[in-house]
């Protein structure tokens, strides 16, 4: 009994583990209110994932500097019960505010939105840099 409770612990650990592999990697925001775009790497952080942004893109697709590359976007990151669907925190620079934040993962398409005030907003799609 005792290894069979203990089999099932291990394999909820390995499921939640490969869900959380699931959004590893680099996505490409969709543009925000200036039209800029972002490329946010997201990665392990301790028990949760968290994105920071790398690059930023102007509305031509050109590489141009920002006071946010280098800053966590995501942050406190985690499957939830839904397969596919993440809860954390989010930062959008355009408006300078944080959200709790819902992302969806279908593939290579990630709908980023956020929960501010009571009401939910999405943002568009991401879309899986590699």
């Amino acid at each position: 009994m005792k290894r069979m409770m203990m089999a099932a612990v291990l394999a909820l650990i390995a499921g939640a583990v490969q869900a959380q592999d699931a959004l590893i990697g680099d996505w490409r925001t969709a543009p925000d209110d200036n039209g800029h775009t972002g490329l946010i790497r997201v990665a392990q952080c301790g028990a949760s994932l968290c994105g920071t942004l790398v690059e930023a893109f102007d509305e031509g697709g050109q590489s141009m500097a920002s006071e946010n590359v280098g800053r966590q976007i995501i942050w406190d990151t985690n499957p939830t019960t839904d397969a596919g669907v993440y809860r954390g925190q989010i930062y959008s620079p355009d408006r300078d505010a944080t959200y709790n934040s819902r992302l969806y993962l279908s593939g290579n398409s990630l709908e980023v939105c956020g929960r501010r005030l009571g009401i939910e907003r999405c943002g568009g799609n991401w879309t899986r840099v590699n």
